[in-house]
């Protein structure tokens, strides 16, 4: 039978929709490195069946006939199996394979035990919905209801989502688009307008058809300021037209910046595809600022992984967490940013952390990166602000680090705003071959989102709830590491956390 097996016969094997079955007996010798590697093909197959469960047995083959009755009886399986089994495990044609137990989330072979979390294949992508990308949309209305400044507080990427939201609110509300007004804040170092990071002429033109965007605003309404409308408790799509509509048709010119909980799936169609036309094809680094971070990127050793890693004193005192492992020095300068914020104790402390609260430490991310089997000599480009705590965690393990600093001429460096800094860490993180955050926040959710538009799907974010859950029930070593890669395993494979939903669908591959 083995010899009868020819390569046609071989490559339909390999293309069967195999059922959901409980046991996978398979006959090879894994000794042989070519059959090492159509065993792991094989089961590489199985990725788009839900493998929690399944094992995965290596026999010799005088050995199987005698047991695979008795592993069908165990896990109550119908012999009409038997054919399918017998198919999947003739093909590999080995005599001689050494027993032993592989779990379907352990290692299969000696080659596949050192591969990294990048080569599980994916069963769900993210990807432009089609109502955005290919949608037929109605016209824009011949007049404007007014003029909307949309007023952009924080860092970079928390008024670029800020300024997202208001493109679709203004398509909501029919009215035409003024530039928006960036925070100047001394805490981040920031005195650069939107025409600072961003490039005018391409957003204006991009979103032809989508929204009505003016670089000025007409001579009767340009020497005054803007009605401002709180928009604290907007939520959706009727609150914006009930409350806010009524003071555009009156002043004409208003402000705002959008509430954080607003509904954007209430929006109607065409104010969605507005917003996402806007957001995520039209908004680029303006040339000055595109060519700073190409001399960036080039600078970097390829291939690389981009780490956003967030431990910083203002970081950590805001999460009300406790880390009483960390350096004195360390604790000191989390106490000075903590203010009347305190940190959670006994019971409430528990739970905060093991909702996933709590940002992992350096230490902590350096653990999780090896469970997930990246390599130790990986070139990583750490995007982050300054100040980050406990570093020393991190690259006494993963020591081939690179960052903005130490990439680029140090008086172009200390002469950057915040906003210029953080613009170089996006255009890094969007073009590097992955992408890692540690904190899922609002670069995170702009960056995955732009790498899942390029079709650069190697990003991921680490699970902070599984890793406080997993060492609350004690695990440590390997495993610890074993159970961190079974749970971020299965958040890779099935795309989660790694583009925002409203404007991206799921693809099922």
């Amino acid at each position: 039978m083995e010899g009868a097996i020819t390569t046609h016969s071989l490559g339909s094997a390999e293309n069967l929709s195999l059922p959901q079955v409980q046991v996978i007996v398979m006959s090879a010798n894994m000794g042989c490195n070519h059959c090492r590697q159509r065993v792991s093909k094989v089961v590489s197959k199985m990725n788009i069946i839900v493998l929690e469960g399944i094992e995965v047995v290596f026999m010799s083959s005088t050995q199987w006939h005698h047991q695979i009755r008795s592993l069908l009886r165990r896990h109550g399986l119908p012999f009409l199996l038997l054919p399918i089994l017998l198919l999947v495990a003739a093909f590999l044609f080995s005599p001689s394979a050494p027993n032993r137990f592989i779990s379907s989330f352990g290692y299969f072979s000696p080659e596949v035990a050192d591969t990294d979390i990048w080569s599980a294949r994916r069963v769900v992508d993210w990807r432009p919905c089609v109502w955005w990308k290919n949608a037929s949309l109605p016209a824009l209305p011949a007049k404007t209801n007014g003029y909307i400044r949309v007023d952009c507080y924080g860092g970079l990427n928390q008024m670029r989502r800020d300024f997202c939201d208001g493109i679709g609110i203004a398509r909501i509300l029919n009215a035409t688009l003024v530039l928006p007004k960036f925070e100047v804040a001394a805490y981040w170092n920031e005195s650069s307008g939107f025409a600072d990071v961003f490039d005018v002429d391409y957003f204006i033109q991009q979103t032809q058809g989508f929204v009505e965007v003016v670089k000025e605003l007409p001579e009767e309404i340009t020497l005054r300021e803007p009605f401002r409308v709180d928009c604290s408790k907007r939520k959706g799509q009727f609150d914006y037209v009930e409350g806010v509509l009524p003071a555009l048709l009156e002043h004409r010119y208003i402000s705002l910046t959008p509430a954080m909980s607003q509904r954007r799936d209430r929006y109607p169609l065409y104010a969605k595809a507005a917003l996402c036309q806007g957001c995520y094809n039209a908004l680029r680094l303006n040339k000055a600022l595109e060519a700073k971070g190409s001399e960036l990127f080039k600078a970097i050793p390829k291939p690389f992984l981009t780490l956003h890693l967030r431990f910083e004193p203002d970081m950590v005192a805001y999460s009300k967490c406790d880390y009483p492992g960390l350096s004195s020095m360390s604790l000191a300068a989390i106490e000075a940013a903590r203010g009347d914020r305190k940190s959670w104790t006994g019971d409430a402390a528990r739970t905060w952390r093991n909702r996933g609260k709590c940002p992992l430490t350096p230490k902590e991310t350096a653990f999780i990166l090896q469970s997930l089997k990246i390599p130790t000599n990986t070139t990583i480009y750490l995007a982050a602000g300054d100040g980050l705590l406990e570093m020393e965690g991190f690259t006494s393990v993963y020591t081939n680090v690179y960052t903005k600093s130490s990439l680029l001429n140090s008086k172009d460096f200390n002469l950057m705003h915040g906003n210029t800094k953080a613009a170089l860490d996006y255009y890094v993180s969007i073009n590097s071959n992955a992408y890692i955050a540690t904190y899922f926040g609002n670069m995170d959710k702009m960056v995955s989102a732009m790498r899942a538009a390029n079709v650069h799907y190697r990003t991921l974010a680490l699970s902070r709830r599984a890793f406080a859950n997993l060492t609350a029930l004690g695990l440590e070593g390997v495993e610890l590491a074993d159970a961190l890669w079974k749970s971020h395993r299965e958040d890779f494979v099935m795309g989660r956390g790694t583009a925002l939903p409203d404007c991206f669908c799921e693809s099922t591959l």
